[in-house]
């Protein structure tokens, strides 16, 4: 003879399984979305120079896409002191297999040493070279020269970003300390690097830009 369970119990079990089914749905949605893997690839301006690692640039702007529902995690490969043919010489091993995206700051480093226009146009145009070899779009973030170096040295430096963009039909943030150089508000006792609040004014300020990149990678989730 065969009980017959209680409306209620029926009525609770037919709940549950609804519960589960929803609950499968859910998490073949989400494993379908996952999170792009960005490379935040640069110098000490990147790495997050005497700063607590949540407040560098890479995880500032991971915690800001985040919250306008990008799902996004975002590695830091900033390394204080690095020009771009030392960028060049890392990029393998600092920008791994399963890379969906590189935001490449770097240059500045060879501006200050007065390194000749020349050389930071090919170490950058080998990298974003290399990058899309391994079919990995680059957001490409610029860097300006210091007018004390002369006319003819700030137009060579100054052009080489634009250039690569158009020339790799790049995403180009056009400079990357906009709206933080030479105001104390913003940097350190050095005046070159950001502190907490200039960080977060560069991630305010480039953060647009990298919407677009994501958009444009075609997997970027709201």
């Amino acid at each position: 003879m065969v009980r017959l369970a209680p409306p209620r119990q029926h009525s609770r079990r037919a709940t549950l399984v609804m519960a589960l089914f929803a609950a499968l749905g859910t998490g073949i949605g989400h494993a379908a979305a996952r999170p792009l893997n960005l490379v935040a690839f640069g110098d000490s301006l990147t790495a997050g120079y005497r700063l607590p690692s949540a407040a560098a640039f890479p995880s500032v702007l991971e915690r800001e896409l985040k919250a306008r529902g990008r799902a996004v995690s975002i590695a830091n490969a900033g390394v204080s002191g690095d020009t771009s043919t030392g960028g060049l010489d890392r990029l393998d091993w600092s920008v791994p297999d399963g890379t969906d995206g590189v935001i490449l700051e770097l240059g500045a480093n060879d501006m200050l040493r007065g390194t000749d226009p020349a050389v930071t146009r090919k170490a950058l145009d080998t990298i974003v070279s290399r990058l899309k070899a391994r079919n990995i779009p680059v957001l490409l973030a610029g860097v300006k020269a210091s007018t004390n170096l002369g006319p003819d040295y700030v137009a060579r430096f100054d052009a080489i970003y634009p250039d690569l963009a158009r020339q790799h039909g790049l995403v180009l943030y056009p400079f990357f300390l906009e709206g933080i150089l030479n105001d104390r508000r913003f940097n350190l006792e050095d005046g070159l690097h950001p502190n907490v609040k200039g960080v977060e004014t560069i991630v305010a300020g480039i953060l647009p830009t990298v919407e677009t990149f994501l958009d444009r990678l075609g997997t970027a989730q709201k």
